[in-house]
């Protein structure tokens, strides 16, 4: 896939645009899931996870942030690079970015599974078959009572409720998924029983060309 994906962050200078939006949900949620998550340690993955917009700015204020591992895995070298000087100002010793392979499930070794996994901005830009594979991937990428975060356009033929039931026969259950009406897609998920084994070199996803999926 050809896009730039180093200037796809421009869009959310417009605090209008769709994905601004969504940034704000999808900060929500993380900020719900600390809060919720039990007293300890906590590690947290972040697939596709670009200049950090989402997860960076959280840790550096919320009360658990202190309690946060956190692995973040980009490929785009100009996106690393923002995240972790992101990472630098905030002070978070604990957060790692990587320039890498996000659909490599051997970049999560030694931090999965994780007690938040972020998978934002993934849906919409690959097929629907890779995207019900993803979900499967989840099973493993999440601890027992984690939550997987995740995003995806609603334009249609709307997945966004097909995604919910995925998650759900992969053994996960619905926190919260928002509405049509509110134009973005933004779910969250809790595993309910134990993880699975994580399946080494494997490959979880391609990104392809989806022209509808232009600013998701």
């Amino acid at each position: 896939m050809t896009r730039d994906w180093y200037a796809w962050h421009h869009h959310y200078e417009d605090p209008d645009s769709s994905l601004s939006r969504r940034l704000t949900e999808v900060r929500r949620r993380i900020g719900t899931a600390l809060a919720e998550a039990p007293p300890g340690p906590l590690r947290v993955v972040s697939l596709c996870a670009g200049q950090g917009r989402d997860l960076i700015p959280v840790l550096a204020t919320h009360p658990r942030g202190g309690d946060v591992t956190a692995l973040l895995v980009e490929q785009e070298p100009r996106n690393v690079e923002l995240a972790r000087a992101a990472v630098r100002e905030a002070g978070l010793s604990g957060v790692e970015v990587r320039c890498g392979d996000a659909a490599d499930s051997d970049a999560y070794v030694g931090m999965v599974p994780a007690d938040l996994v972020l998978a934002c901005g993934i849906f919409g830009n690959i097929s629907d078959a890779d995207v019900r594979a993803v979900v499967a991937h989840c099973a493993w990428l999440c601890a027992t009572g984690g939550t997987v975060v995740w995003t995806r356009g609603r334009w249609e033929p709307d997945l966004v409720p097909t995604i919910c039931d995925w998650f759900v026969a992969e053994g996960f259950e619905q926190v919260s998924v928002s509405t049509p009406a509110e134009g973005v897609g933004v779910g969250a998920h809790r595993l309910l029983g134990p993880p699975r084994q994580r399946p080494a070199g494997a490959t979880m996803f391609e990104f392809v060309g989806r022209p509808e999926a232009a600013g998701h």
